[in-house]
């Protein structure tokens, strides 16, 4: 079965239908990456999946004994966010809440859960560091930092490389590789196509036309290749 699995999902916001008809599902170990003009639903349907927005139709199924509140989520940052005034270990740590159910602590198995993450996404020496004072790549680090103690299995990523200069947003993308190669399954809304077609190892296209299979499938099909060439002629 599926780790999670999209039936006839229909997507939307002030009662404005958006996507209909979406069908596909991600297995263990996949990388996905979801494409698309502005305003096309990405992001709309990564809050779906997260059950941040009741869908208009359809179901999203889990499937492998998943469970929400083991998704990692590594959401785009706000102004708000970025000057947040806590150390980097505070916010590492915090993504085990969603594993603490009503326990009113972190237990000794979060703690290690918190360093193993940061040693991973190689911010150990930041453990002090006031988020705030941290350059926009570190503070990425610290999210995915945060998102990895909530699961080991199903990572969800939402622009994660938004506003970061370009060796920094190479880096970003190796550290998600590397993390999916080691097992964890991702699920990444991006605008960046050029990162779609080196990474991922499928592609779901939303907009005028649905589409949704490997990688290679998508460039051989009429919808990657329109919309690979239009994305490259932009400047």
């Amino acid at each position: 079965m599926a780790l999670l699995e999209v039936k006839d999902l229909a997507l939307g916001y002030d009662s404005h239908t958006i996507v209909e008809g979406l069908n596909f599902s991600v297995n263990a170990g996949d990388y996905l990456c979801i494409v698309g003009e502005n305003g096309a639903g990405k992001s709309t349907l990564m809050k779906t999946i997260l059950g941040l927005r009741e869908p208009y139709g359809g179901q999203i199924v889990l499937g492998e004994g998943l469970k929400r509140s083991e998704f990692g989520y590594l959401p785009q940052q706000s102004i708000v966010q970025k000057d947040f005034p806590a150390s980097v270990y505070e916010i590492v740590l915090s993504g085990n809440q969603g594993r603490c159910g009503w326990r009113p602590f972190y237990n000794a198995d979060d703690k290690k859960r918190t360093f193993e993450a940061m040693e991973r996404l190689q911010i150990t020496d930041l453990a002090k560091k006031c988020y705030r004072e941290l350059s926009g790549g570190q503070q990425q680090r610290v999210l995915l930092a945060r998102a990895l103690c909530a699961t080991r299995r199903l990572l969800l990523l939402d622009e994660p490389v938004s506003g970061l200069d370009p060796k920094v947003t190479v880096e970003m993308y190796e550290l998600i590789e590397s993390l999916n190669k080691e097992g964890i399954t991702m699920i990444m809304v991006t605008h960046d196509i050029h990162a779609a077609l080196t990474y991922a190892s499928h592609i779901l296209h939303i907009g005028s036309d649905i589409f949704f299979g490997t990688r290679d499938e998508y460039t051989a099909s009429e919808e990657g290749r329109l919309f690979t060439d239009r994305k490259g002629d932009q400047p």
